[in-house]
């Protein structure tokens, strides 16, 4: 009974430490196998008929499908479309790219269909791969939905002017974050007396929210002191 326990609870343990490092290699190679398979493919059979073209018949088509297609030269697709990517970004850095751009969104968010998926996927990929300052102040946390249940959420900015006025209290706007897709949440004003600042960055807020309260700010800044150590014993 002894051993069955210890059996699952290193077998837990183990994937809990090989779970991470499997999904993210598993990610880039869907991610290299889907461009690989949709895109490099087309790319390289362009090269196939352009080289053809170039070389007015000199070499045989059959040569160069089996080396461009299907042969060792298939990965210059891949580097070609990565190479693309980049030029589509550089391009869309400039002032006409980013307008040309978002004249193609406001017509893709106009579609039916489109328009119920499109924003929502833009918000994901725009929050882990754009470099976007995050407008929140300070964490806090605050009684929310109702008394007695208490909430993280981050200060986005000081409550309309008029509710302050008119209830004659300062008050702050919070974003409350769902979980674990923290992209989605509630923006609500509060009484600044009635929250408790938290000693949190927004980045132990985020991962608090994501990991459904799992990962607290103590035990993420103890896995990066661990991490530090080993990397200093590594040395």
């Amino acid at each position: 009974m002894q051993a069955t326990k210890n059996f699952r609870t290193y077998f837990f343990r183990g994937m809990a430490a090989l779970l991470p490092t499997i999904l993210t290699i598993w990610i880039f190679v869907q991610s290299y196998h889907f461009i690989q398979d949709r895109v490099s493919v087309h790319i390289n059979r362009g090269l196939v008929w352009i080289i053809g073209w170039v070389s007015e018949g000199k070499w045989t088509h059959e040569f160069l499908t089996d080396f461009w297609v299907d042969g060792a030269g298939k990965i210059t697709g891949f580097f070609v479309a990565v190479v693309g990517v980049v030029f589509i970004g550089a391009f869309l850095a400039s002032v006409m790219g980013r307008t040309l751009w978002h004249m193609f969104e406001k017509m893709l968010v106009n579609i039916p269909l489109v328009k119920k998926v499109y924003p929502y996927i833009k918000q994901i990929t725009d929050f882990f791969l754009t470099k976007q300052n995050l407008t929140f102040n300070d964490v806090v946390a605050l009684q929310y939905p109702r008394k007695g249940v208490w909430s993280v959420g981050m200060v986005t900015g000081a409550g309309l002017k008029k509710i302050s006025d008119s209830l004659s209290k300062e008050f702050l706007t919070v974003f409350v974050p769902t979980s674990p897709t923290p992209f989605t949440g509630y923006v609500i004003m509060t009484p600044k007396d009635e929250t408790i600042e938290l000693d949190m960055t927004i980045e132990e807020a985020l991962r608090f929210t994501i990991s459904g309260g799992v990962i607290t700010p103590a035990e993420q800044r103890a896995f990066e002191a661990m991490s530090n150590k080993d990397e200093n014993d590594g040395v």
